[in-house]
């Protein structure tokens, strides 16, 4: 699988792929008008990775707002990181917030609430 770069837009978040080092990085604002589109290739990547490999994947979180369809695609994403914990795959979450923007905490712990695998909310100043 390959790695790939999507460029943040005005309603999409940077996204970026590190197939060598396991890791995915998202940063941003999300309310894209097809958010199926647009998250396809991550969950691709996501499930490439997760067969694949044996190593950690690390997702590394800087998103700022999510539409209700960003939400839907983000828990997909969730579930397939749970999955993979339940068949004892290495996943974390690491989800970067500005302690100014209390509502971005408050998703992220609502996300953390479903998941067993180790989800670190951070706070960045």
């Amino acid at each position: 699988m390959t790695d790939f770069s999507i460029p943040s837009s005005q309603s999409t978040p940077e996204i970026r792929s590190d197939w060598a080092n396991g890791k995915l990085y998202m940063a941003g604002d999300s309310y894209p008008e097809n958010s199926f589109d647009m998250f396809q290739q991550v969950f691709n990547w996501i499930e490439s990775y997760l067969e694949q490999n044996q190593s950690e994947l690390t997702l590394e979180l800087r998103l700022l707002y999510l539409n209700t369809s960003s939400v839907k695609a983000m828990m997909d994403i969730f579930d397939l990181l749970e999955a993979a914990h339940q068949d004892a795959k290495p996943v974390q979450v690491s989800w970067y917030y500005d302690p100014q923007n209390e509502r971005v905490a408050e998703l992220a712990e609502e996300f953390k609430e479903d998941c067993t695998f180790p989800f670190d909310i951070v706070s960045q100043a």
